[in-house]
């Protein structure tokens, strides 16, 4: 960034996050933006603040809705993840979306078809994946389609990974570069950053205090120190990570970029003929590695049978079977848990209470050395682990 913002409009930034409620967050962010001087300097922040308030104003708009009883385009998660798709009108993704969980999504042939999410399950083997199909995709700057755009970004960034469709009889490499322009300016990341900043605000931390799990680019410690503390953040932990500069620093203050994995699906490959589907994938390919691309048909259902694989392995889950000790078989419904779990964290989702009178546990499976390997809380499992909890009170 580096804003260079006035005191001023520090002082009123200070407010807005020191607001409670929605309303309180809308008229500090409106104080807030009337102070921020407009130059070049500035363009991001302003862009930001301005997006932010639209969210707000829609948040505010939902909760309505909710005491009303009516139409919200919140979704309850459900399943082992919630994944959301997204891809422009008369793309197939409704169509894509039927095609994977059975659902009924509204096909008409229409646009703008979709107005509300509408929910479903897919299945990959034993685990159950929420799919939410959207009103389509709205480029940013769509006349009158603002309030629909903030709320499709809203359900884009509380899920745990994205599905884009793209048509492929229609310039899907414009499409895909609009849609990720469009995310970033939002926060949104499909690509992962060389580094990220999290800056937790507490009176229990004693000044700025920084955890560097990686290096600031362009300044020092105490440059932190004198940012923070020009926007009156005198007590806060900031945790670094990978490579960043000041620019990130101050970027956080004002927002939380978040990274999202992918997968991006290129519908109607039975309409584009195999020559063209052939230069898109290369093209889509050079210009994302961070996407696995699948070319699909809703109709002829060409491929789908490999996008809930797909969608597992981005989400970096792992399935861990619970086996009674004395008992001959495991849970047949796994526990699903982040890649990289140990045993501690397996046990906190089982039943925490086990950690205070933990012995040790046994694993068979791909992260055992032997079947029935005795291991402490340290031990990271791997996907398809038995594990085997032993206290040292009998029973418990």
């Amino acid at each position: 960034m580096v804003t260079n913002l006035p005191a001023e409009a520090k002082a009123r930034w200070v407010k807005y996050l020191e607001a409670r409620t929605t309303e309180e967050k809308i008229r500090a962010l409106e104080d807030f933006l009337s102070s921020v001087p407009k130059h070049k300097g500035t363009e991001n922040l302003v862009a930001w603040v301005r997006r932010k308030l639209s969210e707000l104003r829609e948040e505010l708009e939902e909760s309505k809705k909710k005491r009303s009883g009516g139409p919200s385009f919140f979704v309850e998660k459900h399943g082992a993840a919630q994944v959301v798709l997204l891809g422009y009108t008369l793309s197939g993704k409704s169509s894509l979306f039927n095609a994977l969980t059975n659902a009924k999504s509204r096909v008409t042939g229409l646009p703008y078809t979709t107005m509300f999410p509408v929910p479903g399950m897919v299945r990959y083997e034993d685990v159950q994946i929420q799919l939410i199909d959207t009103p389509p995709f709205v480029p940013e700057a769509t006349s009158g389609k603002a309030s629909w755009r903030a709320k499709l970004i809203g359900l884009a960034r509380n899920a745990d990974a994205l599905l884009i469709v793209l048509d492929s009889t229609s310039d899907p490499v414009e499409q895909f570069r609009n849609i990720v322009e469009d995310l970033e300016n939002a926060g949104i990341m499909l690509r992962k950053p060389r580094g990220r900043v999290q800056i937790e605000r507490s009176k229990a931390y004693s000044g700025v205090r920084l955890a560097k799990m990686g290096k600031i680019l362009d300044g020092t410690e105490e440059d932190v120190r004198k940012l923070l503390e020009s926007y009156r953040v005198f007590n806060a932990l900031v945790k670094i990570y990978g490579e960043v500069s000041l620019d990130d620093i101050e970027k956080a203050l004002f927002e939380a970029s978040v990274h999202k994995s992918s997968v991006t699906l290129l519908n109607k490959v039975d309409l584009a003929g195999s020559e063209v589907v052939e230069e898109q994938l290369k093209e889509l390919k050079e210009l994302a590695p961070y996407t696995q691309i699948l070319p699909v048909s809703a109709t002829s259902r060409l491929g789908l049978e490999a996008v809930p694989k797909y969608l597992f392995a981005v989400l970096e889950l792992i399935r861990v079977y619970t086996k009674e000790p004395n008992s001959k078989e495991p849970s047949r419904e796994p526990l699903v848990i982040p890649k990289g779990s140990t045993v501690e964290d397996a046990i906190k989702y089982i039943r925490e209470e086990f950690l205070k009178y933990f012995k040790y546990a046994r694993i068979w499976g791909p992260s055992a050395k032997y079947p029935g390997e005795k291991v402490g809380l340290d031990h990271v499992l791997s996907d398809g682990d038995i594990i085997e909890v032993r206290t040292q009170i009998r029973g418990i």
